[in-house]
């Protein structure tokens, strides 16, 4: 049995999610403030089975509404109420465990589920109750002068609320049938779920929904280990020593300083060494899981410290040791702050499942752990050895009947990389007006419907690069290590806004750009596209395939540093490097064939309009991209002029600073080309373009050049100046709000 599905309603940023769960583990990502907290937050106050702990902060902003609706009395209107649905997978063996939850006789399904709610006990009842108590304080106070008078608590049934939620509302708990839900596990209309009221009268006393969920499931929460070190303190800071040997000392006997102690405190001393080694070596066995302690690392010892000064101040008992070569040992605090937190974590880990294995009666067959950000203070190995073996050492003895589900919330693409699309789950921000939610993404069904060279693809390129794609903002996909390099400068020069905002750049190439496209339209990522024209020789019109046949991806593909004068018979081949401007050129890339503006000649490309360069969202493609490439500018030296296009960044660029490029002061960038026989424009562009394209050109020197010089000296492309321009516009829109729903949205980010 495991947990397959949570559906959460109305809780903060997650107005309505259903999020899918692996048998094992599953993974929560997404930029910040999503809502991934959100979720253990939400699982930690329902399954607390107490009321007490939630607030008028843990309704979605949108609810708010809602509330003053009702209490205006609208037609339709009613109270929110906040619900999570569990729905399990069950076996046949398990139908024992859940009889409680079948909706009927005739159930014959894979799924059970329970509705947890937090519903008005009565709404006209709270509703009057506010209203008395407005007319009372009305009352207490006297006449409220116009406009300008101070209005007492409550001002507005929400802000009744604020303090009586606790006596307003209750937990209710519900039987889920899921012959009455969709595949999505969305409730069909007119669908009313069966509450559970448990029987307390004489002919015996049925279960509470407290009682059956209990049954069903543990939920622990190992929050993120962002404090620990070796200074006393808080719970996080302790010592991994001293939260190891805290049962020892509560029961140490103080004895006086003298020989006979000492002499009993050295035999004690031996046992007790014995007594740790075999209480702990189950548990330092399951560390080596993880790799720990490894080749070169110290191994673990748990040795007792019984020095009478240590036990009579009372601050030490049993100490973690590392052995080294020789069985020399060092008390813990000595090791690195990366294998201490690993250690601390399965002994948590290990802590939280011997709990649920000792339960002696009604132990659930379920546990669920959520574990935060397990990234934090463990380095890039250790996150994929943590991953890759957590699993191992939550072993059960009776697996057949019970089993551990993990959920991990992280920012490391190192842990994605070791696990790939299956497990992840991704959570996307979205914003109508002042309204802000998240959708959450199952990845595993991406990897379902994606054809497989380009899944493929995807998840290797994932891997080498450690993508943080799932964790940004917004997406640069850029042509090459160029724009990588030089993307970051070109911001701080023309959109310096962006910087406070979380941007990915991800070098993809204009032969492998469009691979992405399915993967940025299903994560829905506002994402520029920095890319090239990429000019080749074509064919002739005549030749050309008509309008609708496939063009095969390699058909045009050549290698950049290809020497351009490759000809055969005299005539230039097919395919090979050429000017923008020559005759039926037309592009390789890839991405502005297949996906923006989908346009095969440059004579088409350069008279794209600008709506055809832009993907907005929509319900079947919810990702707005913009793709920029280069166009037409007006070059000029001295009084001459002519309009030009490059055929990539670094003509682009030699273009439009072409006089300061041209400086010898500069004659690092390699751009400076022959003048003394005083060329034309035209000759120079023709000369640049042959130096660029030629095998001795090494683009990322030009690079690496150009971070050397002067900002202030020359201006960026105006083909990506558009581009960042346009990605600051998307993503410095703030809606208008008022001062509750802002607080309220503060509130909420706050808590992911």
């Amino acid at each position: 049995m495991h947990l397959n599905v949570i559906r959460i309603q109305n809780f903060r940023r997650l107005r309505d999610v259903t999020i899918d769960l692996n048998e094992d583990i599953s993974i929560f990502v997404g930029a910040n403030n999503s809502g991934k907290t959100s979720v253990s937050q939400a699982l930690q106050l329902f399954l607390s089975s107490s009321r007490e702990k939630f607030t008028i902060h843990d309704f979605s902003a949108s609810s708010w509404p809602e509330i003053e609706s009702f209490a205006n009395a609208e037609n339709g209107s009613e109270l929110p109420e906040i619900t999570i649905d569990l729905w399990f997978s069950v076996e046949a063996s398990d139908l024992h465990r859940v009889i409680d939850l079948l909706p009927s006789l005739s159930w014959q399904g894979n799924y059970v589920g329970i509705r947890i709610a937090l519903s008005p006990i009565d709404a006209d009842a709270t509703k009057s109750r506010f209203e008395s108590a407005k007319t009372s304080a009305l009352a207490a106070l006297g006449e409220v002068d116009g406009e300008q008078g101070f209005a007492p608590f409550p001002k507005s049934l929400t802000d009744f609320l604020t303090t009586e939620l606790k006596r307003e509302y209750e937990l209710r708990y519900y039987v889920l049938d899921n012959a009455k839900f969709d595949d999505n596990f969305k409730e069909l209309a007119d669908y009313t779920p069966l509450q559970i009221i448990p029987d307390k009268g004489s002919t015996g006393k049925s279960r509470s929904g407290k009682d059956i969920i209990n049954s069903l499931i543990r939920v622990d929460f190992l929050q993120a280990q962002r404090h620990l070190s070796d200074t006393s303190g808080g719970s996080r800071n302790e010592e991994l020593s001293r939260h190891l040997s805290r049962f020892y000392k509560r029961n140490l006997e103080k004895r006086s300083d003298d020989y006979e102690a000492m002499r009993a405190l050295s035999e004690s001393e031996n046992l007790m060494n014995k007594h740790l080694e075999d209480v702990f070596s189950d548990t330092l066995d399951r560390l080596s899981n993880l790799g720990y302690p490894g080749l070169t690392n110290p191994g673990l010892k748990i040795m007792s410290d019984l020095n009478p000064s240590v036990l009579m101040s009372g601050q030490d008992g049993a100490q973690v040791h590392y052995v080294l070569d020789g069985g020399l040992t060092l008390p813990d605090k000595y090791n690195g702050l990366g294998f201490k937190n690993l250690i601390y974590m399965v002994v948590e880990l290990l802590d939280l499942h011997n709990q649920w294995v000792d339960i002696s009666e009604n132990r659930p067959p379920l546990h669920l752990v959520f574990i935060e950000e397990p990234e934090a203070h463990l380095h890039t190995q250790l996150q994929q050895v943590f991953v890759n073996k957590v699993l191992d050492i939550l072993i059960d003895e009776d697996a057949e009947n019970y089993s551990s589900q993990l959920i991990l919330t992280t920012h490391s693409a190192h842990i994605l990389y070791e696990r790939g699309f299956k497990p992840i789950r991704y959570f996307r921000r979205e914003h109508t007006g002042s309204q802000q939610s998240t959708t959450v993404l199952n990845l595993s069904k991406f990897y379902t419907i994606t054809e497989e060279p380009i899944r493929d693809f995807l998840e290797r390129y994932l891997k080498l690069t450690h993508c943080d794609l799932f964790f940004a903002d917004a997406a640069i996909l850029v042509e090459g290590n160029v724009e990588r390099l030089l993307t970051p400068l070109m911001i701080e020069k023309v959109a310096p806004e962006l910087k406070t905002a979380y941007l990915t750049i991800l070098e993809i190439g204009g032969a492998y750009g469009h691979r992405f496209q399915s993967l940025i339209e299903f994560l829905g990522i506002t994402t520029l596209i920095i890319t090239d024209l990429d000019s080749v020789q074509g064919l002739a019109p005549e030749a050309e395939p008509s309008v609708g046949i496939p063009v095969e991806e390699n058909d045009l593909e050549v290698d950049e540093y290809e020497d351009i004068d490759e000809e055969e018979d005299g005539v230039p081949k097919k395919g090979s490097t050429c000017r923008v401007e020559t005759l039926h050129a037309v592009t390789s890339n890839q991405t502005l064939i297949q996906w923006l503006p989908q346009q095969k000649t440059i004579s088409d490309l350069l008279a794209a309009s600008s709506e055809s360069k832009i993907q907005s969202r929509s319900v079947q493609t919810p990702a707005t991209v913009k793709v920029c490439y280069q166009n037409t500018v007006t070059i000029t030296r001295g009084e001459d002029s002519l309009e030009l296009a490059g055929r990539t960044l670094e003509e682009a660029f030699a273009f439009e600073n072409l006089v300061w490029s041209q400086d010898i002061s500069n004659k690092d960038l390699k751009l400076r080309v022959k003048s003394s026989d005083d060329p034309t424009l035209d000759l120079t562009a023709e000369r640049l373009h042959k130096r660029i394209h030629s095998k001795n050109f090494k683009k990322t020197d030009f690079a690496l050049a150009l971070l050397t010089k002067n900002i202030d000296d020359w201006v960026v492309p105006s083909y990506i100046k558009e581009g960042l321009e346009w990605l600051n516009a998307e993503l410095t829109v703030s809606p208008v709000i008022s001062v509750a729903q802002e607080n309220l949205t503060i509130n909420q980010d706050e808590e992911e």
